[in-house]
């Protein structure tokens, strides 16, 4: 095992995965000389060369578009996104032709490409570098979309997503590049694409979330089970798309209610799918009304520090909801 940061998780994923096979390349904005904008592919070209680690233009829309071609020639591209606020660039490449290549050819093509994308906030990083923006991305039929919360799973789904035959948007939120460390295992592993995580048993209530805010839903319940007693189980979606609801459905069932943290948008973030899963599916087994912690429906992130701190999630914000659905 090793100790390591979010972003050294990633970086050994990349390297372990074009060491393995030779079809694998990376594309994107700052990724070779530089190393990426937050050192994500440090050392890739120093160890794989400019035909393997290829800068490219300020230009989302051609980076995804020549990874596609790539990929329907035979090779496994890992463009990354800087951030994920300019990914609109490439929306009908990734939406219209990676999205549909599988269903429209009658499963004749794959395309096999890793849109690697750097969201979130609470850097302070304003209204341009601040967007989770995963919405856009679940909503579209053909697209697997995960969001990991752990150094272990960030390396292990990286490299499944590499070896996936379908197309893979890898949001990895920036807060935790350098806040979250634990060990890895130094040999090979992947982690299943598809399948959620119970992080915390429980049994007074369900917490649902991912990525960073999967952290502080980890940290408000054992700020709630020392206070007040009450025994949180967290489930760590870790999938957006397709959704893993067998595993919250289950824990639903167990707790009798279910607050759900994203750092998306309210209207039509992922909180409102599970939300409605819920409801369909398990409506017999609640005792209190389904409670959503997100963020509000403004243009994310205010740059200013106070606004910032009233759009995005809290630890106090997840208690404050926790208490609330434990009062029915």
């Amino acid at each position: 095992m090793a100790v390591m940061t979010y972003i050294d998780a990633i970086n050994s994923a990349l390297h372990e995965e074009m060491e393995r096979d030779p079809n694998v390349f990376i594309i994107g904005e700052d990724v070779g000389k530089m190393g990426g904008a937050f050192k994500a592919t440090k050392g890739l070209l120093e160890k794989f060369g400019a035909e393997r680690v290829i800068d490219s233009p300020l230009a989302e829309g051609a980076i995804v578009s020549s990874s596609i071609g790539a990929a329907m020639a035979g090779m496994r591209p890992v463009p990354e996104i800087q951030f994920a606020d300019f990914i609109t660039p490439a929306m009908d490449a990734i939406t219209q032709q990676a999205a549909k290549l599988r269903y429209r050819s009658a499963g004749t093509q794959t395309c096999p490409i890793t849109v690697r994308v750097c969201y979130g906030g609470s850097v302070g990083g304003g209204l341009s570098h601040s967007q989770s923006l995963t919405s856009w991305f679940i909503h579209c039929p053909g697209l697997i979309v995960v969001a990991p919360s752990t150094p272990y799973d960030a390396k292990g789904m990286l490299k499944a997503a590499i070896r996936n035959d379908d197309p893979v948007m890898f949001f990895e939120h920036k807060k935790l590049y350098r806040s979250l460390k634990e060990e890895v295992p130094k040999e090979d592993y992947t982690v299943p694409l598809l399948k959620a995580e119970v992080r915390r048993k429980g049994t007074d209530l369900t917490a649902i979330s991912y990525g960073y805010t999967l952290q502080l839903t980890m940290q408000a319940a054992e700020a709630v089970k020392e206070k007040y007693g009450i025994d949180v189980e967290v489930v760590d979606l870790r999938t957006l798309a397709p959704l893993d609801t067998d595993a919250f459905l289950n824990s639903v069932a167990k707790t009798s209610r279910a607050v759900i943290v994203h750092e998306d948008n309210r209207t039509l973030g992922i909180g409102a799918e599970v939300s409605a899963v819920i409801a369909e599916q398990a409506f017999d087994c609640l005792e209190a009304p389904i409670l959503r912690v997100t963020a509000p429906d403004v243009p994310l992130l205010p740059a200013a520090a106070e606004l910032e701190r009233f759009c995005t999630i809290s630890v106090e914000k997840i208690v404050d909801a926790f208490e609330r659905t434990m009062e029915h």
